[in-house]
């Protein structure tokens, strides 16, 4: 595969693939090294692409298995701190200042509720709600069973379920 090959097939998914790794470390700059060293990696084995059956479905698959090794060697602990950049950035809307608090504060236990999750359940959830992957799409980037996707979203949008009713309880 030659140059353009890798800009009309892989560059196109690296938005995805940041979603992808930022879902698991939770870092901007963290992911978009991830991303970064993904590329290389799928750019020096392009010789291989010709033998791989879903190359989206690897590339995803890469995608996951070095932000999990990132995570695991850097000891990085997820967590729900707001990223500073995107904190003070302001867009100039029709929107009240109740109303914008409102959607952050939703925003926020939505994150929350996701960050409760299992690993895979949030990544199940993250590739179906967020990206739009279908179940097959799914199961072959994480290397699992289309009927575990189906368990695992099930079993994410039950407990996002209960944790957002608990959450409007108290608000």
């Amino acid at each position: 595969m030659n140059i353009d090959s890798f800009h009309t097939v892989i560059l196109p998914m690296k938005d995805k693939l940041f979603r992808l790794a930022y879902s698991i470390v939770r870092e901007q700059a963290e992911a978009e090294d991830i991303v970064q060293d993904v590329l290389v990696k799928l750019w020096s084995k392009r010789d291989e692409w010709k033998y791989i059956e879903n190359l989206e479905a690897y590339c995803f698959r890469v995608t996951k298995n070095t932000s999990l090794d990132r995570l695991a060697s850097m000891s990085v602990r997820k967590t729900s701190v707001i990223d500073p950049e995107k904190e003070n950035i302001f867009f100039v809307d029709n929107c009240s200042p109740l109303s914008e608090m409102e959607r952050k504060e939703q925003r926020s236990a939505i994150d929350q509720c996701i960050e409760m999750l299992s690993e895979n359940q949030r990544l199940v959830f993250t590739l179906r709600e967020v990206e739009g992957m279908s179940y097959r799409e799914i199961a072959e980037a994480l290397a699992i069973s289309e009927d575990l996707v189906k368990i695992s979203l099930h079993r994410a949008r039950q407990k996002m379920k209960e944790m957002l009713s608990v959450y409007h309880k108290y608000e």
